[in-house]
């Protein structure tokens, strides 16, 4: 394939040759031709990254040279802007000793930096002039994406059930049963239940599945699901029973020195694997099943998956976009070809996943791959993934729509084509990717020089990927040596308590755009940060880091600064200075379950292109100063007092594109005013508010947008579920001590509604559900609602519901749904539609 950066390096070169010619000597009258050259480059690259085609060694090698040549002019680019950054920054006796001096060190960089653009044209001149001579090239058509067009893909997306299950599928309930059977025998030996089988076989599925059943669960007293790469089971003659999937057959045969047993899992049957292929291929199509002229075609390509599950989800998910014959052909054709030439994965089925990334548009290539960077298994939460592909410049502009708009459309395409599975954190959208995908996406990374991930131990040395993750488990990093040219650098540190990068990063990241250290105990930031000047993004939430440095403000390429659960209470002045700041997180640890926020200093009105802020305190004018930062997508205010009404709502009501907002109150017993709100913003999508309200904000039945609604410590007396049930896009309620009402009743709406979370009513003893309301109710959860008695009155009528949790609840409730008990009938009746889920559980 083509590069995967080449598309944006180009482009960026051809920017800055633009603005710095004149000032770099000897290239400046040839900015035009240089410009024309690039473009054709660019053009002939995205040909042929263009759909599945066959390259020949010829086109191999030509693209090899200009995916390495491309990250040449990124490197060039990066040098030169540093330096003209450390210039500027100079102070006034630097500038002096630039003056005196007779050959000024700047003008040597710029005279270097021309040298090196000159060899650069003639490379590509080179090139060119190669792909001519033995063949290869082609021109491309323009093709243009309007804000409008994703605008309305990611609507019809969403509201077409976009995001499929990956646990959706068929011709299994067999394998589970015989594993039911091996858990749920008598013995009181230990025993071990191996699941053996190729990636994407559907090993973890078949195993969750059964790990998560209702009657697996209650057959125990316990249960934990874990990742470990060794074991030692030692019997203790209590009847317990471990499961475990793995690739390799010595391993599921070995016998741990227990009674063991051994599933090989076999790939579908014909009838499952069209059945699983035809859920997404044909999920647009008139009835959702094939046409009669498209039949044939598509069963062939079914039978070429040989029964691998991932096989098949990923080919259906790339042809749900073809619609007609001859797209579909193409498909084939091209399809028969890689299977028959392409040897980079072995076996056959493997090959389909590979073909399935290259049919990738040209842009979603280089995010795919960058997933790769995360651990195996690793839960990926939405928003941090976008903002990392926006720092990186893997999103392309489209007029009308932010970077965050146009990156979550890439995300779901992704997740429609099964290249990423959906997730969710504590409702928070997320996403995996399955771990053969990501041995995939490695490989290919690592021969395009992409990225590389490293496990921390080992020593690091010059391997020309830009990127890195280091996954570690021993609390420090091996030496790194001739990675000074890293883009991202990404650290995970898992169960480690302390962390040290002595008293400054292990080597010169200069160039560095991302730095990610997530969660990793580092109680001191390293002391060369500051002079990271490339530096988009940089990631300290859950560190252990008690302060900025005001020499953070030299970070002027900032976009994203996460200092969220950190120890950190005060921001510096500086942080005004980072004026290309788009995300500013702070605060966000809990004291008595509350959380808290972060002081920050009056000139943050300053940042003009912040569009999210949070969590910050209400302190001084603050309220009032953020009314003029109309453009903030993301507000979070804590401290919130009832004198602020007035100034909170003027403020709020300025920001038309607000989307997300957040207010908590400063004190338990205050009552949180938001009635002075004209109307609520009208993009707003989520909203947690956390304190008394005296009564229902009378814009709520306005939030016509509004898809999570989060209402804690609300006490409200009046009936909130008519104020609401007619939202027409709400998906998820929470609602912790949000009322005082004995009875809440659903007795028609909330259409939309998948997720639904009662927790800590202190006077709830009823629950009704009336039929017709919550139609495609997915998720009930009860917890901590000790005066409930009896299970929601209707839950019946849930049709659609695959998952509850009952948690804490009284005994009085536990007697009337099991055996014998009054509401035992309909338990089961939920048990039996929830079953094919197996994701419950209560207490």
């Amino acid at each position: 394939m083509a590069s995967v950066s080449a598309d944006l390096s180009i482009g960026k070169f051809v920017a800055i040759l633009e603005s710095e010619a004149a000032s770099i000597a000897g290239v400046g009258g040839q900015v035009d031709k240089i410009k024309r050259e690039l473009e054709f480059m660019k053009a002939l690259l995205a040909d042929a990254d263009e759909g599945n085609k066959a390259h020949t060694q010829v086109e191999e090698v030509w693209i090899r040279s200009v995916r390495d040549l491309a990250n040449d002019v990124e490197n060039i680019i990066d040098e030169f802007m540093y330096h003209v950054y450390e210039h500027q920054i100079g102070g006034r006796f630097a500038r002096w000793i630039h003056k005196t001096i007779q050959f000024p060190k700047h003008l040597w960089y710029k005279r270097k930096i021309a040298n090196k653009i000159q060899k650069i044209v003639m490379a590509i001149r080179g090139f060119t002039e190669r792909n001519q001579r033995y063949g290869g090239g082609a021109a491309v058509e323009g093709k243009s994406t309007s804000s409008e067009d994703i605008r309305r893909w990611v609507q019809n997306q969403a509201e077409s059930s976009l995001y499929h299950k990956e646990d959706e599928l068929v011709g299994i309930e067999g394998d589970k049963n015989l594993l039911m059977g091996w858990l749920m025998n008598k013995e009181q030996r230990q025993t071990v239940a191996s699941v053996v089988g190729m990636g994407g076989s559907g090993k973890t599925t078949l195993v969750a599945r059964t790990f998560k059943d209702e009657i697996v669960k209650r057959h125990f007293e316990c249960y934990a699901w874990i990742t470990v790469s060794q074991f030692s089971f030692p019997d203790k003659q209590l009847g317990s029973r471990v499961m475990l999937t793995t690739r390799r057959e010595d391993i599921a045969s070995s016998s741990f020195g227990v009674e063991s047993h051994v599933h090989k899992i076999q790939p579908l049957e014909r009838g499952d694997a069209w059945d699983l292929f035809s859920m997404k291929a044909f999920s647009s199509y008139q009835n959702k099943s094939c046409s009669p002229e498209l039949l044939p075609l598509a069963r062939e390509l079914v039978e070429k998956c040989e029964g691998l599950p991932l096989a098949i989800v990923a080919l259906s998910g790339l042809m749900s976009s073809k619609k007609s014959i001859t797209e579909w052909s193409t498909v084939y054709n091209s399809l028969s070809w890689h299977l028959t030439n392409n040897s980079l994965l072995e076996p056959m089925k493997m090959r389909i996943l590979l073909f399935s990334f290259n049919d990738l548009p040209y842009r979603l290539k280089q995010c795919f791959l960058y997933c790769s960077l995360f651990p195996e298994d690793h839960v990926i939460i939405n928003i941090r993934l976008i903002r990392l592909w926006i720092a990186e410049g893997f999103v392309e502009h489209v007029e009308g729509l932010t970077p965050e708009e146009v990156a979550k459309s890439y995300l779901m395409e992704l997740i429609f084509r099964n290249m990423l599975q959906e997730r969710f954190v504590a409702s928070n959208p997320a996403c995996t990717m399955h771990d053969l995908l990501q041995e995939i996406a490695l490989s290919i990374a690592k021969e395009e020089k992409f990225c590389a991930a490293h496990d921390g131990s080992e020593t690091v040395e010059e391997t020309g990927a830009l990127r890195l993750s280091i996954q570690t488990t021993k609390g420090e990093i091996g030496s790194c040596t001739g990675i000074s040219r890293l883009r991202s650098f990404l650290v995970f540190a898992t169960g480690v308590s302390s962390f040290s990068f002595s008293n400054k990063l292990p080597f010169d990241l200069k160039l560095l755009k991302v730095l990610d250290l997530k969660d990793v105990p580092l109680d001191n930031l390293p002391g060369n940060l500051t002079s990271l000047f490339n530096l988009k993004y940089l990631n300290l939430n859950g560190t252990l880091i008690k302060e900025l440095p005001d020499s953070i403000g030299q970070l002027r390429n900032l976009q994203t600064l996460n200092i969220m659960g950190t120890k950190i209470e005060a921001l510096p002045r500086g942080i005004s200075k980072l004026l290309n700041l788009r995300h500013l997180l702070v605060g966000g640890g809990f004291i008595s379950g509350k959380i808290f926020g972060l002081r920050i200093p009056s000139s943050i009105g300053k940042m003009k292109k912040l569009q999210s802020l949070a969590y910050i305190e209400s302190e001084g004018n603050i309220i009032r100063l953020i009314g003029s930062m109309t453009q903030l997508t993301f507000l979070g205010i804590t401290n919130v007092k009832e004198r602020d009404e007035e100034d909170l709502c003027a403020s709020i009501q300025e920001m038309k594109v607000l989307s997300r907002l957040y207010l908590t109150v400063a004190d338990g017993e205050e009552f949180l005013r938001v009635e002075a709100l004209p109307s609520p913003p009208p993009y707003l999508d989520r909203l947690k508010l956390v304190g008394k309200l005296e009564k229902v904000p009378h814009w709520f039945c306005s939030l016509n947008c509004l898809a999570y609604l989060n209402l804690c410590g609300s006490r409200l007396e009046e009936d909130l579920l008519r104020h609401i049930e007619a939202l027409p896009s709400l998906r998820s309620l929470f609602l912790k001590d949000a009322s005082v009402r004995k009875e809440l009743c659903f007795s028609r709406g909330f259409m939309k509604l998948r997720h639904l979370w009662f927790w800590d009513l202190a006077l709830l003893n009823k629950i009704t559900i009336e039929k017709g309301a919550m139609p495609n109710l997915e998720f009930l959860s009860i917890d901590s609602c000790l005066t409930l008695e009896t299970l929601p009155e209707g839950i019946e009528h849930l049709t659609k519901l695959q998952q509850y949790k009952f948690r804490n609840v009284s005994e009085k409730f536990r007697e009337s749904i099991k055996k014998g008990g009054v509401d035992h009938p309909r338990m089961l009746l939920v048990d039996e539609r929830c079953n094919k889920y197996t994701n419950n559980y209560w207490d």
